[in-house]
């Protein structure tokens, strides 16, 4: 079997969430998934074509199986994680209300949050040519610290370019304790994506410039702004803007995990950024349209006319669009 080309690293736990779409505490019945932002990018890679490996742990577990069954079934590469006898699969909930989905997380001392910088020792992981994290997994504990110490500061997989998708989630630590970490850790990637709104939040940049200063060190950095659109922001070199297309929204869970993934498949394509962007629009519009945290991205070939598209057509109105378009 063929090494993979990406490897993705960090916790994905099983979902439960009210199968009428109501406040869970309503609910008769749940519905059972599985959601991780770091093996939802690597399952949306695999669906564009690509080897990808999710690097983690679960719990010798029913919950466990079921993971990394589904992921599997995505045609991820599941061999680089770990089963522990001694500890859980990690659990969330989804809360549906009017003002939008919360989460309660379930995850203290899960598998995954035993995560150190010996999982990144798999010789399968040779040869990777990018290396996925994600803030989240900060968060989980003090060997996963270590282990994205080692990726993004020992470069435990040489050759490999870091990539690194902020993340920041408030339920698992406030912004005050969250913001001076993420930046060290952001700032030691060669990729770096983060959203306006959170980088407002952790570090009050204004704008996607702002942004950019704060973070010297990474080569490329992509700002991202929900329905407005995404900015690249080389080292040299100029900032390239792509607008989001129109999309109804159901759910906004899973999108930027999408984003990152179709914006890392125009890096493994050798796209020029503008590219890079509009794949990573075009594979987080179908997961913006489902209830789900993945969806099946547009087919190659209306991928193929979507990049063609001059830049007056991908900002057109849905009914002046190429209808290949994949938006």
């Amino acid at each position: 079997m063929t090494g993979p080309e990406v490897a993705c690293v960090g916790e994905t736990m099983v979902v439960l969430a009210p199968d009428d779409g109501g406040p869970l505490e309503h609910a008769d019945r749940l519905v059972v998934g599985v959601g991780g932002a770091e093996s939802n990018v690597a399952m949306s890679l695999a669906r564009l074509g690509h080897r990808a490996a999710w690097v983690s742990r679960v719990g010798d577990d029913p919950f466990g199986r079921r993971v990394v069954a589904e992921i599997a079934a995505a045609g991820v590469d599941v061999r680089t994680v770990t089963v522990d006898p001694a500890a859980p699969t990690g659990v969330y909930l989804k809360d549906p209300g009017p003002a939008g989905t919360r989460v309660h997380y379930h995850r203290a001392g899960s598998a995954a949050s035993r995560l150190d910088a010996s999982d990144l020792a798999d010789p399968r992981l040779a040869g990777v040519r990018l290396l996925h994290l994600s803030g989240i997994t900060a968060a989980l504990s003090d060997s996963c610290r270590e282990l994205l110490a080692s990726a993004l500061t020992g470069r435990a997989l040489p050759g490999a370019r870091t990539t690194f998708d902020v993340n920041h989630r408030p339920a698992l630590w406030p912004a005050d304790r969250a913001a001076p970490a993420l930046r060290d850790l952001a700032d030691r990637a060669d990729v770096v994506l983060v959203g306006l709104d959170e980088a407002a939040t952790l570090w009050g940049s204004a704008d996607p410039a702002a942004v950019r200063d704060l973070l010297s060190g990474p080569e490329l950095v992509v700002v991202k702004d929900g329905p407005v659109g995404a900015t690249a922001l080389p080292r040299t070199g100029p900032a390239v803007f792509v607008p989001t297309p129109p999309v109804d929204v159901v759910e906004p869970v899973g999108a930027g995990d999408a984003f990152a993934a179709g914006f890392l498949a125009g890096l493994l394509h050798d796209l020029d950024l503008r590219a890079c962007l509009r794949m990573g629009h075009l594979t987080a519009a179908p997961v913006l349209a489902t209830p789900g945290d993945t969806a099946p991205p547009p087919d190659p070939a209306g991928i193929a006319r979507a990049l063609a598209l001059t830049d007056r057509e991908w900002a057109a109105p849905p009914r002046r669009r190429d209808e290949g378009s994949g938006t």
